[in-house]
This record gives C-alpha cells, sequence and structure tokens, in this order.
C-alpha cells in the first residue's frame, strides 16, 4: 500500500454551530500520508472553521473524527492526536526570544533533550533557509523570515499533519512564490501531510495533489487540480475558476456530440450529450477567446461573431477586454496584442472560440444551491 493510499484522517458528518447557526456540515473528508490538500473558497464559507475543527479547537455539534482508523473521542486521545499535528496560522505570533529559541518551543515542550532539540532546530532551519539566524531577535525579523521561523517551529515536531491556514497572507509575490517553494520542498523531504487554506488561485493549482472547494460551510467539489479547474460541477464553481463568460442558453439541437445553444443575442456550438430543451449554462474562459480585426476571418472549429469592444481593464499582466456580440464576451489580450490590433473603444472586431472552450453546466431547479 503506498503512503498515499493509507488514510492518517477521516471526518465523518462533522457539523459545527455558532450562536446556534450552523456553520459547518461535512459529511466526509479523508486526508491521506503525504498528502498536500489546498481549501479554497470566498471568505466565510468555513474553511478556517473546518481547520480549528480538526485540531479540537472548536466544539462539535456532531460528527467523528478518526486518527489512522481510531476515533477521537477521549481527552487522552485528543491530547495524542493533537501531538501529531501543527498548525501555522495567518500571524507568525512569535515569542520574543531569538530564533532558536521560537524553533525549539515546541521540542521543549515535549521534554526532549538538549542535543536532539539542537539537531532538529537545525535542520528544520536549514529547510527553511534560516541557517546562520539562530541568534537573531525575533523583533528584528521581516514579515518574509518570521513567517518563514512560524513554518520551521512547526516542521520541528516532525508533525505527521501541518494545518496551515493562509500562511502565506500578506507577502510580496516574489517572497510568497519562494517560501512556498521551501515549504513543498520540505514536507515533501519529511514526508507530511498538510492541508492548507488559500485564496491563491495558482498557488492551490502549484502545490496541490487534491483541491477541496467550500462554499456556506460545506465541500461543493473534490478533485485532482485539473479537474477542479476544467470540469466545474455548477456556476458558482466556474466563476471561481475563471470562466468569466457564464450565458443562459436553452438546447436546439444536437448532432454528432455538437449542440446548437440559443443564447441571448445569437446562437453558439458547444460539445456535449445534452438532450435538445435542455436550460444550460455555456461557460468560458477569457483565455479562450480570440480577437481579430474584421478583415480576418475566424479559422474553422470556432465560433466566431462580429463583436464591437466596449471596455477595456487591467487583468494582472492581461488586459481584460469587454465585448458586446449580441451578448457579452470577455477576453484576456496581452498588451503588446492589443497594440499590434490597433484596438480602442468601440473598434469593431471578430470574437471567437473553440467549440471545445465551451463548459455546460446543466441548470439545476429554481432557488437550488449553486446556480
Amino acid at each position: 500500500m503506498s503512503g498515499k493510499d493509507r488514510v492518517i484522517i477521516e471526518l465523518s458528518d462533522l457539523e459545527v454551530e455558532r450562536g446556534g447557526v450552523p456553520v459547518l456540515a461535512i459529511p466526509s473528508f479523508r486526508l491521506h500520508e503525504g498528502e498536500f490538500v489546498s481549501l479554497v473558497g470566498p471568505n466565510g464559507c468555513g474553511k478556517s472553521t473546518l481547520l480549528l475543527s480538526m485540531m479540537g479547537l472548536l466544539r462539535r455539534k456532531g460528527g467523528r473524527i478518526f486518527y489512522r482508523g481510531k476515533e477521537v473521542h477521549s481527552s487522552g486521545d485528543a491530547l495524542a492526536f493533537r501531538r501529531r499535528i501543527a498548525m501555522v496560522l495567518q500571524e507568525p505570533l512569535l515569542f520574543d526570544a531569538t530564533v532558536h529559541e521560537n524553533v525549539a518551543s515546541g521540542l521543549k515542550m515535549r521534554g526532549l533533550r538538549r542535543k536532539e532539540i539542537g539537531e532538529k532546530v537545525a535542520l528544520a532551519l536549514e529547510r527553511l533557509r534560516l541557517a546562520g539566524m539562530g541568534h537573531r531577535s525575533a523583533r528584528k525579523l521581516s514579515g518574509g523570515e518570521a513567517r518563514r521561523v512560524s513554518l520551521a517551529r512547526a516542521l520541528a515536531v516532525e508533525p505527521e499533519v501541518l494545518l496551515l491556514d493562509e500562511p502565506f497572507s500578506n507577502l510580496d509575490p516574489p517572497t510568497r512564490h519562494d517560501i512556498a517553494e521551501d515549504l513543498e520542498k520540505s514536507m515533501r523531504a519529511a514526508r507530511v501531510a498538510a492541508i492548507m487554506v488559500t485564496h491563491d488561485q495558482s498557488e492551490a493549482l502549484r502545490l496541490s495533489d487534491r483541491i477541496v472547494v467550500m462554499d456556506e460551510g460545506e465541500i461543493v467539489q473534490c478533485g485532482i487540480p485539473a479537474a477542479v479547474m476544467n470540469d466545474p460541477p455548477n456556476v458558482f464553481m466556474a466563476r471561481w475558476v475563471g470562466m468569466e463568460t457564464i450565458l443562459d442558453g436553452i438546447v436546439k439541437e444536437r448532432a454528432h456530440g455538437v449542440l446548437r445553444v440559443a443564447v441571448d443575442g445569437g446562437e453558439i456550438e458547444a460539445m456535449g450529450e445534452e438532450s435538445p430543451g435542455k436550460e444550460v449554462y455555456c461557460c468560458i474562459r477569457p483565455e479562450n477567446v480570440t480577437v481579430e480585426r474584421r478583415d480576418k476571418p475566424g479559422p474553422p472549429g470556432r465560433n466566431a461573431f462580429p463583436a464591437k469592444l466596449v471596455d477595456v481593464s487591467a487583468a494582472g499582466t492581461f488586459l481584460r477586454v469587454n465585448l458586446d456580440c449580441g451578448f457579452e464576451l470577455v477576453s484576456y489580450l496581452t498588451p503588446e496584442s492589443f497594440a499590434g490590433l490597433g484596438l480602442h473603444d468601440k473598434s469593431e472586431v471578430i470574437a471567437s472560440f473553440p467549440v471545445a472552450a465551451v463548459h455546460l453546466v446543466r441548470k439545476r431547479a429554481k432557488g437550488a444551491r449553486g446556480d
């Protein structure tokens, strides 16, 4: 049996209330040895609550927690369970002491001998690129250095599971990337499993074996990063993974796996097996929408429409271009492409996207959650 087939933590019918209001309802969840799981979703959806509940720091209304197949239900079980888990919060919360003393604090609480503490601290500092900084005062550390010390302190106790609540928040992108990379290498080397709360989509994609998406205290999707990004089950998820164009549609015709879908202002073609008459959402990523001058016809195998440029705004390193094709369509263009096409407000263009780039989501009953 491989490491990732062995379950470390299992949750069953976990329920949490705050002030009598349900805030968490998790029918089942499993974390496997050596696995990196990212928890994502909007603010207030229950991500941090799930971590705190798993750690035993929040009272549960119901449900059970298992550690390596054994239920954690007594105070003795809970203590042994917590000793195998380390948690890192958004803020480092370091002691007013040296870096070495901070990293050694958990080991001292476990009663280890001085020599063993020194060895484990030295290894943790080296893995987080803090070697030679043990004598530094925690008060004199930069934000990035303080995060590294906090992570080194957690890894020094050699946990089986590391719970991370937005450990890289409020750091500049280069520092965030470097620390995340060092953490991943350290965890893989130590074979530590992890669950990390993050709002950074690229971070979740880069680090995770699985991504768990939460909304309103529930898990709405769980899977490998490619499945979560490319096969959203509902409109909430489609928006979260960056499908900025979402159109109401009705399937008019199906032939050889290609659907003709009527949307407000036109018709588009999509791949699928939905029957004529079915109501669907047509979801399209902006990076799949190509913009060309009107004098250049769209390539075959694509949906192509005359369009007018409505609005342009910055979207990171891209420009977000809003188009009117009879329906609204969003495209991402590089500044170089935008300038090369000679575009400006009200430019008339051809907007196109592949038939295979349209992701269909079947409409749920009115009022159903997720649409």
